[in-house]
């Protein structure tokens, strides 16, 4: 067992090259097995017998071994035969690791796993959903690998399946987490979510895709410098601008016109960047409301009344002629402050608190959806009392409601003005407002475990507001407190967010 115990808490390195690379070649291999073993690994997963054989011969770390094959009649490639087993034991492979996900194969999986067991070598099952973890553990694999999560069918995510690897933990035994951990913070993160080691191939060994990468990346830095056009349409205001990275070039602003979603309404937004044709290259588009698959319709009709399934991409894009990025206006300011503000660049949740409170969050460098296309609207977040919601308890809305319930104007500005001045009844409807919302934030970071969490809004940038909020977290546990910012581009985060947003979609 000291093959398994030698694994425990460290890091796989996959030495497969880019199949006919230049370093496709067992030298080659070789040499990178000695480099990831000077370097810390606790483990090489090796593909070819040949390969193998020469590690093992070199190295002295555990081997995971696999034979690659392209089938015609049958979907996995991961070691489908039973002489593929035999000979990757002959080889001297100290784990085999063997497709085990629920499709069609030419031998069952617990052939191949009794195949192992009479070679006498651990074995491990490479899949891509818990059902298959579970059915793996029930035929006795030591180990499971999140391998394939993400590749038997659709596109390819993004970033890594860390729910898998948390759902294979609860299974118990030996968990490795593999497939897209291509950077050190996705790999710590793994481990977080419960992986015994993690896995890493492309980032390490395969040169084409890490050079790639890079490559790419510089090349959309370099594309910040392009001109977007941006539209933030609000229940009240509707603004244009011209954008380039987090700077604005120009903007005009008008009141949010009537008979939304008409041919009208639309020739009059698409009509406020007229000025500017033929000057950017990308577009995108921050609305209130609900937007799913560039369909916009009402979350609260007594802001913006909207159609239900107002086609706002496709009639914004015929009137532009390019691709129009459409997506909710706190998702777009939570994008905005990722990009450009006080988030740059970092797991982020973003909460604005202002007239009603809405939010966005930013995991992996991939702005969350969710359902109804805002995933995280704080605002929305059922709490206690049992069925109400943050919003009515957080925002300007709740405070006024508050202030007229206790017989005074309904006006939340008037409110602050009077907790400046420390009338005790204005103190207390903040006091009550900021307890809910540092009770949200907290649960907020037990949920997702932000890096940060960016407040803007007109009431949540208020320092009474932030005061008193500060007071309130400071209660929690500081593992659950929040690194909380303020946001840094105010107003035109919506703007600012949705124009990069668009230059990223455009690049896709």
């Amino acid at each position: 067992m000291k093959v398994l115990e030698s694994i425990q808490g460290g890091l796989i390195v996959s030495c497969q090259p880019v199949p006919g690379s230049p370093l496709d070649d067992t030298r080659s291999i070789v040499a990178m097995a000695q480099a990831a073993q000077a370097g810390g690994a606790r483990a090489l997963r090796i593909e070819g017998t040949a390969n193998v054989a020469a590690v093992v011969a070199a190295c002295g770390l555990p081997v995971v071994g696999i034979v690659k094959r392209d089938l015609d009649e049958f979907p996995i490639r991961i070691t489908p035969f039973a002489e593929d087993v035999h000979h990757l034991a002959e080889a001297g492979a100290h784990i085999i690791a063997v497709d085990a996900t629920a499709r069609r194969r030419p031998v069952p999986i617990a052939e191949l796993l009794s195949e192992i067991r009479r070679a006498g070598r651990f074995a491990m099952a490479d899949l891509s959903c818990v059902a298959e973890a579970e059915n793996a553990r029930a035929l006795g694999f030591d180990i499971i690998g999140t391998t394939l999560s993400g590749y038997t069918s659709g596109p390819i995510p993004e970033g890594p399946d860390l729910g898998l690897v948390a759902d294979c933990r609860r299974l118990g035994g030996l968990v490795v987490a593999e497939g897209r951990y291509n950077d050190t913070h996705a790999a710590a993160r793994a481990i977080q979510a419960g992986a015994s080691a993690v896995c890493v191939g492309s980032a390490l060994t395969r040169l084409e895709h890490a050079t790639n990468w890079f490559a790419s990346a510089i090349a959309d830095a370099g594309s910040q410098e392009s001109v977007g056009l941006a539209f933030d349409i609000g229940g009240t205001k509707t603004a244009a601008a011209l954008v380039r990275g987090g700077d604005l070039l120009d903007r005009v602003e008008v009141r949010t016109p009537p008979n939304v979603g008409t041919a009208e309404w639309f020739d009059g937004v698409a009509g406020l960047a007229d000025a500017w044709r033929g000057r950017y290259d990308h577009a995108g588009c921050a609305v209130t409301g609900i937007v799913e698959n560039g369909l916009w319709s009402a979350l609260n009709p007594e802001t913006l009344d909207i159609p239900r399934q107002t086609p706002l991409r496709a009639e914004l894009e015929s009137r532009l002629g390019l691709p129009v990025a459409t997506l909710n206006d706190a998702q777009a300011s939570a994008w905005g402050e990722y990009a450009w503000g006080a988030g740059r660049g970092r797991d982020m949740a973003f909460v604005t608190a202002s007239s009603g409170v809405g939010g966005g969050v930013v995991l992996d460098g991939r702005l969350r959806h969710g359902a109804g296309g805002f995933a995280g609207s704080l605002g929305q977040w059922r709490g206690v009392p049992a069925g109400s919601r943050l919003e009515d308890r957080a925002s300007g809305f709740a405070v006024a409601s508050a202030a007229f319930a206790s017989g005074r104007e309904a006006d939340s500005r008037l409110v602050f003005a009077a907790a400046d001045v420390g009338d005790e009844w204005a103190l207390r409807i903040i006091d009550d407002a900021t307890r809910a919302m540092a009770t949200a934030l907290v649960d907020l970071q037990l949920l997702l475990d932000p890096e940060t969490v960016v407040l803007g809004g007109g009431i949540g940038l208020l320092p009474r507001f932030r005061a008193s909020l500060e007071t309130f977290l400071e209660d929690a546990p500081a593992r659950l407190r929040p690194d909380l910012r303020a946001a840094e581009l105010g107003a035109d985060g919506g703007l600012v967010g949705a124009a990069d947003y668009g230059r990223r979609k455009s690049r896709r």
